[in-house]
């Protein structure tokens, strides 16, 4: 890639190359409609359901297991909407973790409006929520648990198969927004024990524009877009097959890298933590104590500001907090309710090494940031 050192793979990947190579074969060949039983839409409907076997193999699911969405934040909302509006006679009650995604905190914001009841579980200072605290507020009208696998700031992983245990034992359906871990880590449904959770093709060397929800046989919801039927009628919408086939080609790859990419992203985070502390000794890493993401960095250089440093910072492109819900300088909620101080929240990065990252790169970051700090 040309440019910038780019380290900010938690907002977006680049297209892998064979990802892409995928895509343009299906724009050029698979161009029928998927639904179509004709000659051009049986290459569609098989290219579709190929993919949605890809998809299923990475994360140990099911083919018919997988409904393609148009991403993680589509997803978001078909899992928390969907499985509330299918749940609302149990009852019409919530609980989700204090730094969720926008895309789960505003969907259940939007039922909170609706007389929905919305309880939030506070994190640890390592941005860990404890699964006792989510047992403790589950009541006899919980229709629905959503904890995130892996926070998309600070990257700390979530005692995701504890809370679902517990979530199971209560009859409360659980989802996770696993849009960050999936493709860096092995994210496997049966071993999480979740009832739904969300994939974001452009995460993982994906293409924008295409997701998926797990939804394991027998969890209720009721679709969000009501049309023809599609998608065994939970998302309806001619689907777009060139971006699924780039979708089930990502996960294939993800699949074949497995482990070597999630080492080499952890040798690469780690070379990087480590060139920037032997520069910057009062370095604040948070999260360091909690399990986390491979690939995820999100230090403090105490005394600096992140933004001021972002716009002075020449030839490394990173971030001071989600991408998605950026341009603000309002310290970050997920800092705030780990109970980090503004001051040292405004002075964070979010550096995020990818699988194309080579030392190099990371020992001419770390210089770059720690100059730029400097001034």
């Amino acid at each position: 890639m040309d440019g910038p050192i780019y380290l900010d793979t938690n907002a977006t990947t680049p297209l892998a190359g064979e990802v892409l190579e995928a895509m343009v074969s299906a724009w050029r060949e698979v161009w029928g409609n998927a639904s179509s039983t004709h000659f051009y839409g049986r290459p569609a409907k098989r290219a579709l359901e190929r993919a949605r076997e890809q998809v299923a193999g990475l994360l140990g699911a099911r083919p018919e297991e997988i409904v393609f969405t148009s991403g993680g934040t589509e997803a978001d909302n078909l899992a928390i909407i969907g499985a509330a509006e299918a749940r609302s006679a149990q009852g019409r009650h919530i609980v989700i973790s204090a730094i969720e995604h926008p895309a789960v905190e505003e969907p259940c914001a939007y039922l909170e409006r609706r007389g929905w009841k919305v309880t939030r579980v506070p994190v640890d200072a390592q941005g860990r929520v404890d699964p006792q605290a989510i047992a403790a507020a589950l009541t006899a009208k919980t229709a629905l648990v959503s904890v995130m696998h892996a926070n998309n700031e600070t990257g700390v992983l979530q005692p995701v198969a504890a809370i679902a245990r517990i979530c199971r034992e209560r009859g409360v359906t659980f989802h996770s927004d696993a849009a960050q871990s999936v493709g860096k880590i092995a994210v496997r449904v049966d071993e999480l024990g979740v009832d739904l959770l969300t994939v974001a093709a452009h995460k993982f060397y994906g293409p924008k524009g295409i997701g998926a929800l797990y939804v394991r046989t027998g969890t209720r919801l009721e679709p969000l877009l009501r049309g023809a039927g599609h998608e065994r009628g939970l998302r309806s919408g001619t689907e777009p097959v060139p971006l699924v086939v780039g979708l089930g080609a990502a996960a294939d790859l993800a699949q074949r890298e497995g482990a070597a990419r999630e080492r080499h992203l952890r040798e690469m985070r780690d070379r990087l933590e480590a060139r920037l502390r032997a520069r910057v000794p009062d370095l604040v890493v948070h999260g360091a104590g909690a399990p986390r993401l491979p690939n995820t960095l999100y230090a403090a250089i105490p005394g600096a500001d992140a933004v001021q440093l972002l716009g002075r910072l020449e030839g490394v492109a990173a971030g001071s907090g989600a991408a998605c819900h950026s341009g603000t300088t309002t310290p970050s909620r997920v800092l705030a309710a780990m109970g980090v101080p503004a001051n040292l929240a405004r002075a964070t990065l979010r550096l995020c090494v990818g699988r194309d990252t080579r030392p190099d790169e990371v020992d001419e970051a770390a210089r770059r940031i720690a100059d730029a700090a400097g001034r």
